[in-house]
């Protein structure tokens, strides 16, 4: 597909979406949601791709939503449901999801790197929910995701007051997972992707589940979820190429089945 407010590439199981729209600091347009929506639904289908990178480039991420879009916006606007069902979307997708943030991650831009799996941040990251500003509230899970992060009282001071934090107190919050100079913001989601693209995907796949289930539910019903996932993947080939292969003492080759 052609697209024109994002650009996609792939580098062997890595597929690369950078949101692009430089001029407007990659705002989240209904379009740009849209088109990053379908980008990584087809990365998810596609059996060559093993791990997701979503970047801004090294300047901005994504300051927020598109404002001038939704500033006379209804409540049942399409460029407003419509933009949020696309969000909903992005969040369901099954393989592992790098954010490499640098610059701006404000409102509905911190919300999409809080929707991905693992985030890496450049040393000029700033992350913020300033939707209050606005007379309104984050809209795509960040009074939800962000409490669930850094706590309650952290979770209501950025909300409430609209503040961002940089890099470093992100990190230091749990925020993010490391935080390291602009010009390795890629190579390192890279680096960290590649070593996520060498494991077994089943497992992957069960894995990032069982991970995202313990957010959501009691400590017993995430044990039984875990437990059922673990059972099935004694029915692949993978775990019994992996084991193999550790008692012969050689690399595993994974095939995804």
């Amino acid at each position: 597909m052609s697209y024109e407010n994002i650009a996609v590439e792939k580098d062997g199981a890595i597929a690369i979406v950078t949101l692009n729209r430089p001029q407007q600091l990659n705002a989240l347009s209904y379009g740009l949601v849209k088109e990053l929506a379908l980008a990584m639904e087809a990365a998810d289908q596609d059996p060559e791709v093993r791990v997701i990178i979503v970047t801004g480039g090294e300047k901005v991420f994504a300051a927020g939503a598109d404002i001038k879009e939704m500033a006379d916006a209804g409540p049942f606007d399409e460029r407003v449901q419509g933009r949020l069902a696309f969000r909903d979307r992005i969040n369901k997708i099954s393989k592992p999801v790098i954010a490499a943030v640098s610059g701006y991650a404000l409102g509905g831009g911190c919300e999409l790197a809080l929707s991905c799996d693992i985030i890496i941040a450049s040393e000029t990251a700033r992350f913020g929910q300033p939707e209050i500003n606005l007379g309104t509230i984050p809209g795509s899970g960040g009074t939800q995701r962000l409490t669930r992060l850094v706590g309650k009282y952290r979770a209501m001071e950025m909300v409430l007051a609209g503040e961002y934090i940089e890099a470093v107190e992100a990190e230091r919050l749990g925020l993010v997972n490391k935080v390291v100079p602009v010009e390795f913001l890629l190579e390192e989601a890279k680096e960290i992707a590649e070593k996520i693209a060498a494991k077994p995907p089943l497992a992957v796949k069960f894995a990032k589940e069982s991970i995202n289930k313990a957010l959501n539910t009691p400590l017993d019903e995430g044990l039984e979820f875990e437990r059922k996932s673990f059972y099935l993947l004694f029915s692949s080939e993978d775990r019994r190429e992996g084991m193999k292969a550790f008692l012969e003492k050689r690399k595993p080759v994974f095939k995804g089945k």
